[in-house]
């Protein structure tokens, strides 16, 4: 049965106000000196692992429907000097230039506080108004300017429900959490960074453009009241996902697109990092037997950008 988001998350707990009136970056403090030191101590072999797509892939770029994979171009490079375009700098040097046109969001990225909203308001109660030409307010910046560092505890589902990867509409409950981080030995913790493998975007390589977004409706959590105050009373600063929108596309009982967005993201302040590249960090962890690790990421400074690329770094 159809309703709105606003019916749908009547009775969800919101965190306005809980940093104070000028609050742009949500539940990310909770990750305080103690949580990166926290992080730190979880480093056991010095394994660095990058969890950043590859921007203009020449294969594609996973992205979500309306949006379009990177465009880069050369501006300069040794065809210019060899065609006479360009002159060698004095003392002989000669150097490439190139640049870029995407969607902040079109990469491995995450979004600003005040990107997704309902009922004309976004993250902390400031007015939807504030997004016209730009964010006024819950921008990418302070996100960026702050950093999320701490620990990160990855869940595998895949490997939990004994399958490759996730299929379309696959749905990742709050029990289905629990299991899986008990059948690894993993403990999730208050102000953990919670990182879930799907491998669903493995699929985009493996199969036609039609075939991937036919019927898209992504595999992983979606909105339940158990879910969001599992969310709100563990404190959880960030989620970071193998997805394009870090959610089921569609809430099967309410056909809500992406009520995990106002749920977590606009109501909680948890930070949303999608469109990681989990697979070598996975095989890592299943080799060691380990899941946590300190998480390092922090989205590029875009002025009043409404997210922002960045590539993670996570450390075993």
């Amino acid at each position: 049965m159809s309703k709105s988001m606003k019916d749908l998350l009547a009775s969800a707990p919101k965190n306005w106000g809980r940093w104070g009136p000028n609050d742009e970056v949500g539940s990310l403090n909770f990750l305080t000196n103690q949580e990166v030191l926290r992080g730190i101590q979880s480093v056991r072999f010095g394994e660095v692992y990058t969890l950043g797509e590859l921007i203009a892939n020449p294969k594609g770029e996973p992205v979500f429907p309306g949006r379009t994979g990177a465009l880069k171009f050369m501006t300069q490079d040794k065809s210019y000097y060899k065609s006479g375009k360009s002159q060698s700098l004095p003392g002989g040097g000669e150097y490439s230039d190139d640049g870029i046109t995407m969607y902040l969001q079109g990469s491995t990225q995450y979004d600003a506080m005040g990107h997704f909203w309902y009922d004309d308001h976004i993250w902390n109660g400031y007015s939807a108004d504030t997004t016209m030409g730009g964010m006024e307010k819950a921008s990418i910046v302070p996100m960026g300017e702050k950093g999320i560092v701490g620990r990160g505890v990855l869940i595998d589902m895949p490997r939990f429900r004994g399958k490759a990867r996730l299929d379309k509409g696959e749905e990742i409950t709050l029990q289905d959490l629990k299991d899986a981080a008990a059948k690894q030995g993993t403990t999730i913790e208050k102000h953990d960074i919670l990182v879930i493998r799907t491998a669903f975007l493995q699929s985009f390589y493996e199969l036609s453009r039609e075939q991937f977004y036919d019927g898209l409706n992504e595999p992983g959590m979606t909105y339940s009241p158990e879910l969001v105050d599992w969310f709100y009373q563990m404190e959880i600063p960030a989620l970071c996902t193998d997805t394009m929108a870090n959610e089921m596309t569609v809430h099967p009982k309410s056909q809500v697109l992406l009520p995990l967005h106002c749920a977590l993201l606009r109501n909680l302040g948890v930070a949303f990092n999608e469109i990681c590249n989990l697979e070598k960090l996975a095989a890592a962890c299943e080799r060691h037997r380990k899941y946590d690790f300190l998480y390092v990421g922090a989205p590029l400074k875009v002025y009043r950008g409404t997210g922002a690329p960045v590539n993670p770094v996570a450390i075993l």
